[in-house]
């Protein structure tokens, strides 16, 4: 059965706002919103950039952004003669108080107070029932009751996953110091690096793109993000290379290559320091986890 892909769209007045998004390739850029955010990756793949952290992305998950916290999702370079990707989200986005502002204080809804509270760090969630996800697909145009109901439910349920599903997305927003004028600079540096991490990345390319020498590069880069250049290449490169590692079945050799390495006990040293784990011990502790693991397939009127 041929998808067809529903456009919803919100009153002006509306205490809350669904979007659908459908187009080759995610082209948001790097940004943060006031509100919150909820997405469900419907379908495509790649890189998440959130705070200061980046992690893959798959078909199936969700995530919530809190108020402030930048954000960007970006599919990674497809091979040569490779089919174009759809990039199909949907989105919801509401303030904080958009139900008043003691409303979440009630003992009923603590939890998803808590929920919301925990967005402001990212969060992802992973391998969660098929009945969350196709809550996303009952949204209607022009009912906004039920809508919100639908959106209440989703929230009480998200906030009740079981904690091997959650993963955060940033240790501490507190320690990101990122301002407007920040945005287009840091989505060049990113862009950068998302696109040559395969190959050859330095700092003195990522400073040219900044306008700034190499010193007043790294120093700004290490107050805007808590990190070094350096380190979040190598971020990068690693969570490409767990992606690789449980997505073919290439060697340890050929996936640190594959990812910009060019020395393989670099390339473990590193993988253990993200990971807490040797890429073969990572592999092989995925595969046992996710047998037997249904594939996720949305359900689509």
């Amino acid at each position: 059965m041929k998808v067809a892909y529903r456009h919803i769209s919100s009153p002006e007045d509306a205490s809350f706002v669904i979007k659908e998004f459908c187009q080759p390739r995610f082209t948001n850029t790097f940004h943060f919103h006031h509100g919150h955010e909820l997405i469900l990756m419907v379908k495509s793949s790649g890189k998440v950039y959130a705070g200061n952290k980046v992690i893959n992305f798959s078909a199936g998950e969700i995530y919530m952004f809190g108020p402030g916290l930048v954000h960007c999702f970006c599919n990674d370079n497809m091979p040569a003669g490779a089919d174009e990707e759809v990039a199909h989200a949907i989105i919801v986005q509401f303030t904080e108080d958009f139900l008043g502002k003691d409303f979440f204080d009630k003992l009923e809804l603590r939890k998803i107070k808590e929920l919301m509270q925990l967005s402001e760090r990212g969060i992802q969630f992973r391998k969660i029932p098929p009945v969350l996800s196709t809550m996303f697909f009952q949204f209607q145009a022009n009912q906004q009751m039920k809508n919100l109901i639908i959106l209440l439910q989703l929230l009480d349920g998200l906030s009740q996953q079981n904690s091997e599903h959650v993963m955060l997305l940033t240790d501490d927003p507190r320690k990101i110091h990122y301002k407007d004028v920040d945005s287009k600079k840091l989505e060049s540096i990113f862009k950068y690096v998302l696109e040559n991490y395969h190959t050859h990345v330095d700092s003195k390319s990522a400073a040219s793109l900044a306008c700034m020498n190499e010193a007043a590069f790294c120093r700004y880069f290490k107050r805007r993000t808590s990190k070094t250049f350096s380190q979040f290449v190598n971020e990068t490169r690693i969570s490409h290379a767990t992606k690789l590692l449980i997505g073919t079945d290439h060697g340890i050799a050929e996936i640190c290559y594959a990812c910009g390495f060019d020395n393989i006990s670099y390339f473990n040293r590193q993988f253990k320091i993200y990971q807490g784990k040797s890429p073969r011990e990572y592999r092989k502790a995925l595969v046992e986890s996710n047998a037997g693991a249904p594939s996720y397939r949305p359900t689509v009127d």
